[in-house]
């Protein structure tokens, strides 16, 4: 395991947590983009193990966990995307290889379509092309004005506890439970009522995103805990559609944070899977047309 380092990147007004590991001047690395709840320290344990192999980052994502969006923040998928360009090329990295969760998963493959140029190979996990997906049942709730903001306006610790892990059969580590619940404070509640709102249902137009992200040939490993509450386990396989997939990983037991349930399953399935990327060719194809976002959460 890697040192973990900490610090920050500063992208205009937003300055933003970071935690890094493995050589810190390297122009290739792993960056790891975090979901809703989330924040970049959700990585904390593989972004430790990647640094083995390379270089590693995750970064929080403006209006979550200590990032503070600036004022005129468009908090939409294009907005985010273009957030990820600007730290990329602040911490001075050229070649990417995304791991991407939950909302995660529309920040980087709408980046990496913008920037086919620098982007490498990604990992998937329990999140991609979603055709014909419709929003859960929540993600709906927090898209109706006022019903929303009611639902955000008091959510007691141990009602957060115990909904995280009825959601997650597997069960969650109470430490992460925890953390997820000290990030989820009233800036990063506003933000998930403004992305999910600025967000159209993400299967509308999945099939144009997938058949440019398929042009691509992106090398692509996906880790899917089958107990997922928002996102069926059906959507594992047609990845496949969409990106060059060297191996669909379905956790039968885990649920929606596979990565914290079976820690040590997604870290045998990943690390793998990125020391053959890191060790490969540059990636190739030129850029595509910029359809709107039709993956998400």
């Amino acid at each position: 395991m890697s040192a973990v380092r900490r610090g920050h990147v500063e992208v205009g007004a937003v300055r933003s947590p970071t935690i890094e590991a493995g050589p810190g001047d390297a122009s290739e690395a792993v960056v790891f983009v975090h979901g809703n709840p989330g924040s970049s320290s959700d990585w904390t344990a593989l972004v430790g193990a990647t640094g083995e192999l390379g270089r590693a980052v995750a970064f929080d994502m403006p209006g979550f966990g200590k990032a503070h969006a600036p004022p005129g923040f468009a908090y939409d998928v294009d907005a985010y995307a273009g957030f990820l360009e600007a730290a990329r090329a602040a911490l001075g990295i050229e070649r990417v290889h995304l791991v991407v969760h939950d909302f995660g998963g529309p920040f980087g493959l709408f980046w990496g379509l913008q920037h086919p140029d620098r982007w490498a190979s990604v990992v998937l996990l329990n999140v991609g092309v979603m055709p014909g997906y419709k929003w859960h049942s929540l993600a709906k709730r927090w898209r109706t004005p006022v019903l929303g903001e009611l639902l955000h306006a008091f959510i007691p610790r141990a009602a957060w506890r115990r909904e995280m892990q009825k959601s997650n059969p597997k069960g969650l580590p109470l430490e992460f439970v925890d953390k997820m619940y000290d990030d989820y404070d009233r800036e990063t509640r506003r933000t998930v009522l403004k992305l999910y709102r600025n967000t159209p249902d993400p299967g509308d137009r999945a099939q144009e995103l997938g058949s440019a992200l398929s042009h691509l040939h992106r090398a692509a490993l996906v880790i899917w805990g089958a107990s997922d509450p928002f996102l069926d386990v059906e959507f594992a396989e047609r990845q496949r559609e969409f990106f060059d997939v060297e191996r669909v990983a379905i956790l039968p037991e885990s649920g929606h944070w596979a990565f914290q349930d079976d820690p040590e399953q997604v870290r045998e399935l990943m690390i793998p899977f990125l020391q053959r990327q890191l060790a490969g060719p540059p990636p190739t194809g030129a850029s595509t047309p910029e359809p709107s976002p039709g993956v998400a959460r």
